[in-house]
């Protein structure tokens, strides 16, 4: 199983909005990221989906993800 297909199935969250997001971000971002970002996506896809929820899609700040999660939202309205 290649990178990619591992990914695109962690992205699978059982939240609409969760899936949308993070799988519109590996779609059209991920692969040309930078590897600091490629590991910091990989690193949100261990939290739990409650946290991950918050910081995605109610504007929960962690300095930790903020970067990712600003790129995961621009990949939504691009």
């Amino acid at each position: 199983m290649s990178e990619l297909s591992r990914l695109r199935w962690r992205c699978r969250r059982g939240m609409k909005e969760l899936d949308v997001a993070l799988n519109a971000y590996l779609d059209k971002r991920y692969v040309n990221a930078d590897p600091e970002l490629q590991q910091q996506f990989q690193a949100l896809l261990e939290l739990q989906d409650p946290y991950l929820y918050q910081l995605v899609c109610k504007n929960n700040d962690d300095e930790r993800f903020r970067t990712i999660v600003q790129e995961i939202r621009h990949s939504l309205i691009s």
